[in-house]
């Protein structure tokens, strides 16, 4: 494979060795943070969602924060237009302008009313549909303030998020002191994973709040409002998930109702992903020692591109958010229409590697270099 590497946990690897890969092995997916770095996994989802995991089956989770949200909500519309829904998507995030009005300066409210219009124009309406899909669950991460970030004033967050920087820097639950984790879930079934490394809330999504939490999860602090008392859910202010969970770095093997034998297919916890490791908090992303796999993701199958191929991109790189500041708005949407169009190789090579069998011996383990 030119374009695609696949690294599994100890685990999954065991599953592929013995079992394979069915669609019907895989009970969840999880999707990272990464803003307009997850453009790359465009091909990806829609051939997962247009394509293989549709038809009748086992529940099939979806987990996501910031875009990885927004691409698990577009991939709960009905299996007939998940592929356009997902092409859809790519092309909105790619046309979006974040042009301030005549004589004033970019603010995070300007940028907070566009991506809420780019959700609006695509999810409005279609909530209903997107909770009664009949196999798949969606679950929305935001993280709600506690203490001065319970509600969003300039210089109590600054103050905040500085506090929550140290705390997290002295260990991981240290974050909690500042930020908890609010799942907003299909109210159909919980996610079977329990979450107990930081404090965490659960909320039925329904037809009044899923447009907000997946605007809440993207909001990013500094550059969107904070989303303030969402419906059905403790108030205080909801920003980015990937702050508590940058790229969902979750107990996914601590999967409730696993089958004991252990020669039995395990649930198989796909992760189409921009990077071989997964980072648990956006505050990790300078500490290397917490990017290593741990037996959490035991059974854990991450697909990524490989680096040598990034490099054969536009620009030598993934799409990324300082790509609005460096680039002419031209050349950001060509360049990135052009790695959405690369990104169907990542497709093509997966079910390429499914056809032949799911062999293990184009698998990595996770951590190692893609």
């Amino acid at each position: 494979m030119q374009a695609l590497s696949l690294h599994a946990g100890p685990r999954a690897l065991d599953h592929l060795r013995r079992h394979g890969l069915q669609p019907a092995h895989v009970r969840a997916i999880a999707a990272a943070a990464g803003g307009p770095k997850g453009l790359i996994l465009n091909g990806l989802d829609r051939h997962l969602f247009g394509h293989w995991l549709t038809g009748p089956g086992p529940t099939l989770h979806l987990s996501g924060a910031s875009i990885g949200a927004w691409r698990m909500a577009a991939a709960c519309l009905p299996d007939a237009g998940s592929d356009a829904a997902m092409a859809e998507m790519a092309e909105r995030y790619i046309a979006c302008r974040y042009d301030p009005p005549p004589g004033q300066r970019l603010r995070p409210g300007h940028v907070s009313a566009s991506y809420g219009g780019l959700l609006r124009d695509q999810l409005g309406g279609h909530e209903a549909q997107l909770l009664s899909h009949p196999r798949r669950r969606l679950h929305v991460v935001t993280s709600r303030g506690r203490h001065v970030l319970r509600r969003e004033r300039r210089f109590w967050t600054g103050l905040g998020y500085g506090a929550a920087f140290l705390s997290n820097l002295a260990h991981r639950r240290g974050l909690g002191l500042w930020l908890e984790r609010v799942l907003f879930s299909d109210p159909r079934e919980s996610l079977p994973v329990p979450l107990d490394d930081l404090p965490t809330r659960r909320v039925a999504l329904d037809a009044h709040n899923l447009l907000d939490s997946v605007r809440a999860s993207g909001a990013i602090p500094f550059w969107l409002d904070a989303v303030h008392d969402l419906p059905g859910a403790p108030r205080g202010a909801y920003w980015d998930g990937g702050i508590t969970d940058y790229h969902l770095h979750w107990p996914w093997a601590r999967w409730q109702g696993a089958p004991a034998d252990v020669d039995a297919p395990q649930p198989i916890v796909l992760v189409p992903h921009v990077q071989s490791t997964l980072v648990p908090g956006w505050l990790d992303k300078a500490l290397r020692a917490r990017h290593r796999p741990t037996p959490a993701l035991d059974n854990v199958l991450l697909l990524c591109p490989r680096r040598d191929w990034i490099a054969t991109l536009p620009n030598a790189k993934l799409p990324d958010r300082n790509d609005f500041k460096h680039l002419p708005v031209d050349q950001r949407q060509r360049d990135w229409r052009v790695a959405v169009q690369r990104s169907r190789q990542l497709a093509d090579e997966f079910d390429g590697w499914l056809a032949r069998g799911a062999p293990v011996d184009a698998v990595r383990p996770l951590g190692v270099p893609a």
